[in-house]
C-alpha cells in the first residue's frame, strides 16, 4: 500500500479504541480510492486494480448509506470533511 492509514484512523475515530466504525472505514476507503484514481492516470490499462477500485467505491457507498440511515448529522459532517459531494 502506498499510504499509511494510521493518520487517517487517528483523525476520524470517535474514541481511543475506534478503528473500525463506519466513519473510519469511509475515510480509509476514500484515501485508498483517491490513491488508486491517481494510479490510473499513469497506468490506464491496469484493469485488475480497476475492479478493486469499483468494489471499494461500492463498499463506501453502502457504508455511507448506513451512516445516512443511522446518523444524518454525522453523515453530513463526514461528507463535508472528505469533500465527497460537490
Amino acid at each position: 500500500m502506498a499510504f499509511d492509514k494510521a493518520p487517517t484512523i487517528e483523525k476520524y475515530r470517535t474514541h481511543g479504541e475506534d478503528t473500525g466504525s463506519a466513519r473510519v472505514q469511509v475515510a480509509v476507503l476514500t484515501e485508498r480510492i483517491n490513491y488508486l484514481t491517481s494510479h490510473f492516470r499513469a497506468h490506464h490499462k491496469d484493469h485488475h486494480s480497476r475492479r478493486g477500485l469499483l468494489k471499494m467505491v461500492g463498499k463506501r457507498r453502502r457504508l455511507l448509506d448506513y451512516l445516512k440511515r443511522t446518523n444524518v448529522e454525522g453523515y453530513r459532517a463526514l461528507v463535508q470533511e472528505l469533500g465527497l459531494r460537490y
